[in-house]
């Protein structure tokens, strides 16, 4: 397996690739319909709303649609498919309490503080994120990551979304890192990988879902399997 022994900087994604975003908002779900006595079967909700979640976001990253088109139509797409009426006022009620619980729930994927912990003697951590300044701030303070990291690069800092090569630009700027010594490690190929390669960053791709791609690149299904390369 190929070495990134000499690298010196290490950008990470959030969502999906250190903080569990499926899981957590399943937790986060499960406490608003309880406090607003919804009769949804959450498994039936999460089952629709993880791949809308991830189709709007892919809009979003390629300014398709917009920051409050994304928090609103993930939420009413499926309470269409569940045929559960529900009013357009109550689902912007339901976006914000979404974005307000969800950074309450601070699980990680496996692995992830033993890999940071093995990291942080060994390289500057860095992340870059598209997710929104405020909400992701706090997920990493609830988790208690926050400390690992020297730089934090969001979309809104930047002014672009990962694929654009500029957010890349930004943080390793931000780092004051080149590209050569830098590394990209996220689990979305098209924006954490495809973008950084455009950008001139080696990357590797955490795989978890074993998502075919068509373009051979380095990658790993568990976090633990990145200590074997860094």
């Amino acid at each position: 397996m190929q070495s990134f022994q000499h690298k010196k900087h290490l950008f990470f994604d959030l969502d999906h690739t250190l903080w569990d975003f499926d899981k957590n908002s399943g937790f986060a779900f499960d406490t608003i319909f309880k406090q607003q006595g919804f009769d949804v079967e959450l498994s039936d909700f999460l089952n629709i709303y993880i791949p809308r979640n991830h189709h709007y976001w892919k809009l979003y990253q390629v300014n398709q649609i917009s920051h409050d088109d994304l928090r609103y139509y993930r939420l009413k797409d499926v309470f269409d498919a569940l045929n559960f009426e529900v009013s357009d006022e109550m689902i912007h009620h339901l976006s914000e309490e979404y974005i307000k619980y969800l950074p309450e729930y601070n699980h990680l994927f496996d692995g992830a503080i033993e890999l940071l912990d093995y990291l942080k003697p060994k390289y500057q951590l860095h992340i870059i994120t598209n997710g929104f300044a405020s909400v992701q701030t706090k997920k990493m303070k609830n988790s208690n990551i926050d400390h690992y990291f020297e730089t934090i690069t969001n979309s809104e800092m930047a002014g672009v979304k990962k694929p654009h090569r500029n957010i890349f630009d930004f943080a390793l700027s931000l780092a004051k890192a080149s590209k050569e010594e830098s590394l990209m490690i996220g689990d979305s190929y098209e924006a954490d990988i495809i973008g950084a390669q455009e950008a001139g960053i080696e990357a590797v791709f955490f795989n978890e879902q074993n998502i075919e791609v068509e373009n051979p690149v380095l990658q790993v299904s568990h976090l633990l399997e990145l200590k074997n390369i860094l």
